[in-house]
């Protein structure tokens, strides 16, 4: 049994904004730094960074891609030799899990973002170097999912061993201030945050938002490749003047701290951090039952409604809701605080590495 501290390797493809992004760089400077030696390795660009990493080493390849930046993580860990190297999302796992036969002293292992499986859905697309590698997965030596789908789906398509499959749910990693109760201005104050992707399912939100008989304002925070689609649907269904977006702020919480719902449209989820993050304010939430980890997340009536048509979403946003912020903010902070979540993370780190 090793006596030294583990030492770790997070990898991921960039600091840009993202749940992924945001989770490794939280657990990386997290666990305990008296049992473990963590490194972050960013194949992107410094500059791109939107998260703080000031309490953790960070290695920047300045690459665009990860195919790019595969030569510059094989050097690297060929010279530092980790115990563990992590790697997120599934195109950077699979190219660490083909790489991982180089390196036998080292324990390899991926953490999902997503249900793959769902991929047969036009909506969901694949990257190109997922298309490109094999299916690798059962290489590398474990694989969290953020979810029980996720896992299920890891299992049944992608052949990945059910023992090497462990759920770990993304953590809590701010607690910001408890939402005030709004004044009512006679209009419902509606937010989504997400990518602006066809899998967030932005298009049937706005479709059924058009529907609505009662005055509200819909805040979209995000970007992305259906910014122009969406915008356009908006004016089409003549809702434009009740939206307002914004492309990227730094201070999420104050926005939804300050509407009476958080409303998801997504087709598949992994675990949603920004869903997570509205009931830690205490601001309730609305989804389509979909793939992945919202329904982990959604307490029936506590913290939210799950819907499966667009009319029963409609009929939930039509109705007065009345929920207890504190009650909200209780409902995850139980299962998903960050003293939980990293010890789940340090355990497996410690019985992976002496494996």
């Amino acid at each position: 049994m090793k006596t030294n501290k583990i030492k770790i390797f997070f990898i991921l493809p960039s600091l840009k904004a993202g749940g992924a992004e945001r989770v490794i760089s939280f657990v990386s400077q997290s666990i305990d730094k008296k049992k473990f030696e963590p490194f972050l390795l960013v194949a992107g660009f410094e500059k791109e960074s939107v998260y703080d990493v000031s309490d953790i080493q960070v290695f920047y390849f300045n690459k665009p891609r990860i195919l790019t930046a595969i030569p510059h993580f094989l050097k690297f860990i060929g010279k530092h030799k980790p115990d563990i190297v992590m790697s997120s999302i599934a195109h950077v796992n699979k190219a660490m899990a083909t790489i991982s036969p180089l390196f036998a002293k080292t324990k390899f292992i991926g953490r999902e973002a997503t249900v793959l499986g769902q991929n047969n859905n036009k909506k969901v697309s694949k990257t190109s170097l997922v298309k490109i590698l094999p299916n690798s997965f059962n290489k590398l030596d474990a694989l969290i999912c953020q979810s029980q789908d996720m896992a299920k789906d890891m299992i049944q398509n992608f052949d990945v061993s059910k023992e090497k499959v462990f759920v770990i749910n993304n953590p809590i990693s701010n607690l910001p201030k408890i939402k005030e109760p709004l004044k009512d201005i006679g209009v419902k104050r509606f937010i989504t945050v997400g990518r602006l992707t066809p899998i967030k399912g932005h298009l049937r939100i706005l479709e059924a938002l058009s529907k609505l008989k009662e005055p509200f304002m819909y805040t979209i925070i995000g970007d992305g490749e259906l910014k122009e689609e969406i915008f356009s649907k908006a004016e089409t269904l003549n809702i434009m003047d009740k939206i307002k977006h914004i492309p990227y702020t730094n201070k999420v919480y104050e926005f939804l701290s300050k509407h009476d719902l958080f409303i998801q449209g997504s087709y598949v989820e992994g675990f949603p951090n920004a869903l997570l993050e509205s009931c830690v304010v205490g601001t309730p939430v609305v989804a389509f039952n979909a793939a992945g980890g919202t329904k982990e997340i959604i307490e029936h009536g506590i913290n939210g409604y799950m819907v499966d048509t667009e009319d029963q979403f409609l009929e939930v946003l039509e109705s007065n809701l009345e929920f207890n912020s504190k009650d909200v903010r209780e409902s995850v902070y139980k299962k998903f605080n960050q003293e939980i979540i990293i010890k789940q993370y340090e355990d497996l780190f410690i019985k992976i590495n002496n494996q």
